[in-house]
């Protein structure tokens, strides 16, 4: 259940031009005082609001803040972020969604923070970024697919925050397979799942996802690796409309992957985006790598390299590393 100040500003959102007291009090079942305490709450927040008499009340501007609220009041999705958890700062959002899923929360519970000390990357690395720079969030799945199925969530995620990206900030992110989101060569996106499993069956999954947005500056050895969306599109963002339109396409092509427990319904897509289609690469595998062309992925979400002598490799993510010949992507 949407908490009143959520649903105030949802309606502040979706109105272009004012919005009277007395309207927010019929649609709401709240009084003009509950209304006024809410707005004040909004605006003590960072919201520019402003209010008119016999005219209601105006959204002039919104800050970049994040919050339940905020996030709730931007979502319009059935499952996915509908159970939130939102803190200012906390060690992981992935080991708090395995603290919940532990305690039996529900599929599609969203984790946000707005800052993470202990955060990971693949292979155990840490990651770290300043308070109210990046996008740290962690969602919770539950499904009812085979665990050797599991892997390719990692590419349905990936494909999603990059259409999310898309669509709301209109940058051409693209994928570098696996999952990783890169914008003019440069990693913008990190996501990494990890599983609890049984032999024949999944107990859950969790999908943590780690945004470059606001940050402004990177440590010399990432400064030709990675980049930020402030840094792309010249301004701040805002982090709780990228998280609605994240969690929209997450939905999304979830529910198209789990119809046939592979990315059949997916490929086209995933391949328009991704960085090395057609491209030169590199393959790292276990003492030994090779050359050939990336001919986009198959259902399973293996990338197709194609060897100089014709031949095709599928190559499974879990075992090699895939580069550009002369850098990341």
């Amino acid at each position: 259940m949407e908490s009143t100040k959520t649903r105030i500003l949802k309606k502040l959102l979706e109105t272009d031009g004012y919005l009277s007291g007395q309207e927010l009090c019929e649609q709401l079942g709240v009084s003009r005082t509950a209304v006024w305490k809410y707005m004040k709450q909004l605006k003590e927040e960072g919201y520019e609001i402003e209010a008119v008499q016999n005219k209601g009340y105006c959204l002039k501007d919104v800050p970049d803040v994040l919050g339940e609220s905020e996030i709730k009041s931007r979502l319009h999705t059935r499952w996915v972020g509908q159970t939130l958890y939102y803190y200012d700062e906390i060690d992981s959002t992935n080991t708090q969604i395995k603290r919940l899923a532990e305690e039996d929360a529900p599929h599609g519970t969203l984790a946000v923070a707005d800052y993470q000390s202990r955060g990971k990357g693949r292979r155990g690395r840490a990651w770290d970024s300043p308070h109210g720079s990046a996008i740290y969030m962690s969602i919770l799945f539950r499904p009812e697919i085979r665990p050797d199925r599991a892997s390719m969530l990692t590419l349905v995620i990936g494909l999603s925050v990059t259409q999310a990206i898309r669509s709301n900030l209109g940058l051409q992110a693209q994928i570098k397979w696996p999952n990783d989101v890169v914008l003019n060569g440069k990693k913008l996106v990190g996501i990494l799942t990890e599983m609890s499993a049984q032999m024949n069956y999944i107990e859950y999954l969790v999908t943590g996802i780690g945004i470059n947005a606001n940050l402004r500056e990177f440590p010399e050895e990432l400064e030709d690796k990675a980049t930020s969306l402030q840094k792309e599109i010249g301004h701040k963002v805002n982090r709780s409309a990228l998280i609605a339109e994240c969690m929209e396409k997450i939905e999304e092509n979830y529910e198209i992957f789990v119809k046939t427990q592979d990315l059949s319904g997916l490929m086209a897509a995933y391949q328009e985006a991704l960085v090395n289609q057609d491209q030169q690469v590199r393959v790292l595998e276990p003492g030994h790598e090779y050359t050939g062309v990336a001919r986009g992925i198959n259902a399973m979400g293996e990338l197709l390299v194609e060897k100089e002598d014709g031949t095709i490799t599928e190559v499974y993510a879990g075992e090699v590393s895939v580069r550009g010949l002369y850098g990341y992507v």
